[in-house]
């Protein structure tokens, strides 16, 4: 046996690899905790008792296979880091934890939740970017309404980036204070309230009694409209709700990824550009106060303006309006987004006298503008069992005259899609000699959906018969192929022709 004796110098190599080896795993250790998730996971046999520890937590419902909730998963994980120690986040696999998705009644996914302790669960409809939910989710953090006992607490609470709604009390006992909070507890997930029981710290603003005031971001302040509105109506819940309505937006928002979902519930006309309220406010309002001046003589006709960053929106504009990078310049892109669905695009250049803008609405409200659609090429064959339909071909296929039609609205990455679609080529084969019937379908995410079709989730399928195409109705119905047979023996205009043998009455 030979024995080779350690020289200083190699004991000393041998102390240095065990160095660098220890320094390497606590490195690797470190990155492994850095990148532990901040989102905890709830399962059926841990929520019940899990999930009331948390004064306010914020529950994903979710599938793994879902688009929608694998899209969410970076803005969800980064709004829970940065949300840490003011409100949880949590997730919920219903694959896997079905007893807890079926008590909360989740249907569809994401679902999401906000749970606070001693209160029914409520349903979160903030959006969903990272920014959104930390500033919808630091609404229901804290109390419904923020005191303010200076001057100070008032001033800084009004300088923030979203208007401010705060109510002024003659004291602590006023008969109208309680009413004013309860209506702060069912709206503080969309707007921020503050009251004082010092009627001093309203005089700059004109207070004189009890009252009211809706105070806007002090970057959008113009001279085209008040930046403090007054409530004048009632001192209740329906009138503080009505009040916030008519009043939050203004005559012309700041459109953010955080507020595009309250805005669009009404036809919006918004001016995308270089907006940057944090290191360029005075050119951000450079254009604004051109697309102001319009609004002002348009304000009346029921369409609400807005401006935006187009760096915020521009998957947006390429997915659904076709407008990209290469199409314009510093120049405002103009669009318009009824609350049907209908799209609208100004192809002028943004004159920075506002001629063009307005030439562009009087065209919109004169009705001579053509529609923005989004649609996938028409097939070069399209002579299967199922039909695929396109944008540019719903009209001629799902609307033709002489036809029944059931069309599936479907998701490529849905699995449930997946799994309906040889059930759904079954029963197309099975009715393909039939001529007064369509097996259809169409990529819902890939093409415009038109209006009278709610497409929520996937596979949503309808059903569109002759004679009543604008009142197509919805198939709620199993979805094995004898399903579908059974439910267009009794919907369909005419006997079927099943696998090419006409069906007797």
């Amino acid at each position: 046996m030979f024995v080779v004796a350690q020289t200083p110098l190699a004991s000393l190599r041998v102390s240095m690899g065990h160095l660098v080896f220890c320094v390497l795993v606590v490195c690797m250790w470190r990155s492994t905790a850095c990148a532990r998730s901040d989102v905890i996971e709830l399962k059926d046999s841990d929520f019940d008792y899990l999930a009331p520890v948390h004064e306010t937590l914020l529950v994903k419902f979710y599938a793994p296979w879902c688009g929608h909730c694998k899209k969410l998963v970076p803005e969800f994980e980064s709004a829970a880091s940065r949300l840490k120690g003011t409100v949880t986040l949590a997730k919920v696999d219903c694959t896997a934890n079905t007893e807890t998705c079926k008590k909360y009644g989740v249907t569809g996914y994401p679902t999401l939740k906000i749970f606070r302790t001693g209160q029914e669960s409520a349903s979160y409809d903030g959006p969903r970017s990272a920014d959104g939910i930390v500033s919808h989710m630091k609404k229901h953090a804290g109390p419904d309404s923020v005191p303010l006992h200076s001057e100070y607490d008032l001033e800084n609470f009004i300088s923030n980036f979203d208007a401010s709604i705060v109510g002024f009390f003659s004291g602590s006992d006023s008969s109208q204070l309680p009413e004013y909070l309860k209506g702060a507890n069912l709206m503080r997930g969309s707007f921020r309230f503050a009251h004082t029981t010092d009627l001093q710290l309203g005089h700059k603003y004109d207070v004189k009694s009890e009252s009211v005031l809706l105070l806007r971001p002090p970057r959008l302040n113009s001279k085209f409209e008040e930046g403090v509105v007054h409530q004048t109506g009632p001192m209740s819940i329906t009138g503080l709700r009505r009040f916030i309505r008519d009043n939050i937006f203004g005559l012309c928002p700041h459109l953010s990824k955080e507020n595009k979902d309250s805005l669009r519930k009404r036809d919006l006309l918004t001016a995308y550009y270089d907006l940057d309220y944090l290191r360029n406010p005075k050119g951000s309002n450079y254009w604004r106060n051109r697309v102001l001046k319009t609004a002002s003589k348009f304000s009346s006709r029921g369409l609400l303006f807005s401006v935006a960053n187009r760096n915020d929106f521009i998957e947006e504009l390429e997915d659904e309006f076709g407008l990209g990078t290469s199409d314009g310049t510093e120049l405002p892109f103009v669009t318009i987004r009824t609350r049907t669905g209908q799209k609208y695009t100004m192809r002028e250049e943004f004159t920075r006298d506002g001629k063009s803008l307005e030439s562009f609405l009087e065209d919109y409200f004169a009705g001579r503008l053509k529609q923005y659609t989004k649609s996938e090429p028409v097939p070069a064959k399209n002579n299967g069992p199922v039909k695929v339909v396109v944008a540019d071909t719903f009209e001629e296929i799902v609307n033709d005259p002489e036809k029944d039609v059931l069309i599936e609205f479907y998701a490529p990455w849905c699995g449930h899609c997946k799994k309906l679609e040889p059930k759904y080529e079954e029963l197309g084969q099975q009715l393909y000699s039939d001529p007064n019937i369509a097996i259809a379908k169409m990529d819902a995410t890939a093409n415009d959906v038109p209006q009278g079709y709610d497409v929520q989730g996937f596979p949503t399928i309808y059903f569109a018969p002759i004679g009543r195409k604008s009142e197509p109705k919805r198939y709620e119905g199993a979805r094995e192929v004898k399903d579908f047979i059974n439910f267009l023996k009794r919907e369909a205009s005419k006997p079927l022709v099943l696998n090419g043998v006409k069906e007797e009455l």
